[in-house]
Order: structure tokens, then sequence, then C-alpha cells
């Protein structure tokens, strides 16, 4: 997916003023940035929520289509069942109600939710609520995935688990994914690349990560160079 020379702006506010940024096919970009700098506004021009005053947004053909959007709160029917949550997800895809199971079934086990399926999203924990959320997402037949801050308002022991369990899933079915956070350690644990907001003409940072997800310990001398560097790019200095 390219952003090409892309101009967004509300009212007098402009967040990108012929702004390009690229995001390689089967990778995860990491955003991060200040408050109001673009980053769910780049979202929504990936997703075709909203257009852009100018410029273009282009994607490949791998990434045409379905588009999967796991947000901050996990946005769950909350009359329906953990099963039926990610089953419902599958009805405009499938149309055998066997299949549709099975591919529910499969990717709650992965979450570690095989023996919930039949409660209902209230009798479930905020972390499990967004497990049912992230096996919602891998489940429906997307092109395109992207995350406003998912894992934000959980704490540190949970993050980490949800986080292990997405790679999981993402490794089993990658697709072009932007992943947006406020936290730029979290943005280097995830990210194929990570890119800084806070100009609108092009982005402040933006760095590839080459070590695999799995293999980035927290003591890498590199990465925490580059968690520096993302930090000072954050606060302007």
């Amino acid at each position: 997916m390219r952003f090409v020379e892309v101009s967004k702006a509300y009212g007098d506010h402009v967040v990108f003023d012929r702004f390009s940024l690229e995001v390689e096919v089967e990778t995860i970009l990491a955003v991060v940035g200040p408050s109001g700098q673009g980053k769910t506004t780049l979202l929504h021009l990936a997703s075709g929520l909203i257009e852009a005053d100018g410029g273009a947004v282009i994607k490949e053909e791998e990434e045409i289509g379905s588009v999967s959007y796991l947000f901050q709160e996990p946005r769950l029917i909350p009359t329906a069942t953990v099963f039926r949550n990610v089953e419902l997800s599958l009805r405009s895809s499938e149309s055998c109600a066997t299949v549709r199971s099975q591919i529910a079934r499969y990717y709650l086990e992965v979450v570690g939710l095989s023996d919930y399926l039949s409660l209902y999203p209230a009798q479930l924990s905020g972390g499990m609520r967004q497990r049912v959320a992230i096996a919602r997402s891998f489940a429906h037949p997307s092109r395109l995935m992207l995350l406003d801050e998912p894992f934000q308002s959980l704490d540190i022991k949970l993050r980490y688990s949800l986080m292990d369990a997405f790679l999981t899933l993402w490794n089993e079915s990658p697709k072009t994914t932007i992943f947006v956070t406020h936290d730029p350690r979290e943005a280097i644990a995830l990210g194929n690349a990570v890119c800084c907001l806070g100009d609108p003409t092009g982005p402040l940072l933006y760095q590839r990560i080459d070590t695999p997800q799995r293999a980035r310990g927290i003591d890498d001398e590199r990465l925490l160079a580059l968690e520096g560097r993302l930090v000072k790019a954050l606060l302007g200095s």
C-alpha cells in the first residue's frame, strides 16, 4: 500500500500535505505519533472510510478486498456468545454453517478461548473480550488489517500476552497491516517497520526492523537505540 502525495484537512487543520508513505505487502507497519497528528486519519484513508483531498492511496493486488479493523474497545455484540461473535463475521464470505463453525472454533482455540464459547461478553474479562476481537479479525477473510491501539488500556502482562496471540495468528496468515500505538516499545515489538507521524509533509522517522519479532529482546542495544529515537521524535527534540 502506498500513500502518494496525500493531502487531508479538516477545516483549517491540515493533517497531511502531499504526504507519502509506503507499507510493504504482508508486513506490519507500526505507527506512533502525538495525538491529533494523523494516526487515525491514516487508518481511515487506508480503509476507504474517508477520501483524500488530494493525492492517492494505492493498494497492491494482494490488498484489494475486505478489511479487518481492530479497535481499542473489542466492540463485540453483547447479545451474542463468544462463538457467535466470531461466526457472524464469516457469514458474508462463507455460506456453509459447518465450515463457519470450524473456522470460528479454530481461531478461538488459538487465542485460548475454547472453554468459553457459550459465554457472553459481559461474562468475560477485558482481556478475554479483546481475545475474541482478535480471533474475529483473523477469522474474517480480509486482505488488509488495521489496528487502532488495541492493547492500549491493558496491563503490561496482559498486553504482551495478547500481542503474542496476535503474532501467532498473523504469522499463520500474513497480511498488510497498519498498527497504531502510542507506545514506542509496543511499536518496536510488533512492527516490521516503525514510523513516527508529526509533520503533515512526511514521517518524522521511518525505520525498518529486520530482526524477527520473536527474536527481539528487551536488552537489544539496536532496538533500545531505535526506541530512544522514536521517543525523541515524539517529543519533538
